[in-house]
């Protein structure tokens, strides 16, 4: 008997709703909908129903009837096509355009950048500050963070791929973190497999860490080859690399953004100037170019590089001219071979 009367109950309804559907009925639907001058958050779950979709509008705090909300959902015959999401009913959605957001899945988005040569550290605080990311991962460690994300023992630095991300209202950054992470897999892979055969990488996790240090050494983005052919040319023969990012890298928060002799002597897994080869980890995140240079490096004698001033550097063969550039651009000095 219950089930019966709830059943002739929406029937009333939406014969109500039918007979309305005159002039009356067109102006009730496209009329704006009372959310008193404010955007209001609706956030619609997976498997909620079109009667439940209808009174959570009204509990968003729009002033409307959910009967007849929900009359005008089964009436439209797209009831069942509505979209769980987050959404936002601006002051001027119609019950039509409602209908319409729901069906297409038209959610309120936001998003974030994470920026070429941003280490770690910076990217967890970037997603800190996100707008309406929930921050799930705040609580975990980088280990933890790292398991979750299906990458047990691995190192996060330069494991995403830097890109603006969008993401519904209410989302987790862990997705956004899982998203960034396969796009990082995705460019690496490619770059891998476009590699030149001369290059002095073993593997695409060798790639990523010398990508990483091609994005911090680079001022100019046209330099990146023949930064890349440096670093190639000295792991072929046995140099040290000898890269202030990596020393940076290593000293981390300590780092107060003066570079001192003291640094470059002091020896920790980062530090290219006491140790040889590549550093155990990326130092930064290398977006596509950085990627890309150092698979393909600038066929160059060059072993030294000094920065320019101008965002630019200058390449050497030889310990000689290399001593004169910077003697030039780092010291002021010119000499008559200048």
């Amino acid at each position: 008997m219950t089930v019966l009367k709830g059943w002739m109950k929406s029937v009333t309804s939406l014969l109500l709703l039918a007979l309305m559907l005159g002039a009356a009925g067109v102006w009730w639907v496209q009329h704006p909908l009372d959310t008193g001058q404010k955007t209001l958050d609706l956030s619609i779950e997976p498997g909620t129903s079109p009667k439940a979709i209808a009174q959570a509008v009204v509990d968003a705090g729009a002033d409307v009837s959910a009967t007849w909300l929900y009359a005008w959902f089964r009436l439209s015959g797209q009831s069942r096509q509505m979209r769980a999401g987050s959404y936002e009913i601006a002051p001027d959605t119609t019950p039509q355009r409602l209908l319409n957001m729901l069906v297409r899945g038209e959610e309120s988005l936001r998003s974030v950048t994470l920026v070429e040569g941003w280490n770690w550290r910076q990217l967890r605080q970037a997603l800190a500050k996100a707008e309406h990311l929930k921050p799930d991962s705040r609580v975990l460690s980088d280990e933890a963070l790292m398991a979750q994300l299906g990458r047990p023992g691995v190192a996060p630095e330069g494991r995403f791929y830097p890109d603006t991300y969008a993401y519904a209202k209410g989302s987790s950054d862990l997705a956004v973190l899982q998203r960034a992470m396969k796009a990082m897999d995705k460019h690496l892979l490619q770059a891998w497999e476009a590699r030149q055969p001369s290059v002095s990488l073993k593997t695409p996790e060798e790639l990523l860490v010398l990508a990483s240090i091609v994005e911090k050494e680079t001022g100019k983005g046209s330099d990146r080859p023949m930064v890349s052919g440096v670093f190639n040319n000295r792991l072929r023969i046995g140099m040290r690399l000898q890269t202030d990012p990596t020393v940076i890298y290593g000293l981390g928060e300590a780092f107060d953004g003066n570079l001192r002799r003291i640094h470059l002597q002091t020896d920790n897994p980062w530090n290219t100037y006491t140790r040889g080869g590549l550093p155990p980890t990326p130092i930064a995140m290398p977006g596509k170019a950085a990627l890309w240079a150092a698979v393909q490096p600038a066929k160059t004698q060059a072993l030294y590089f000094v920065a320019k001033g101008d965002g630019s550097s200058h390449f050497s063969a030889t310990l000689e001219e290399h001593n004169r550039a910077v003697n030039r651009y780092q010291r002021g000095i010119k000499t008559g071979q200048d």
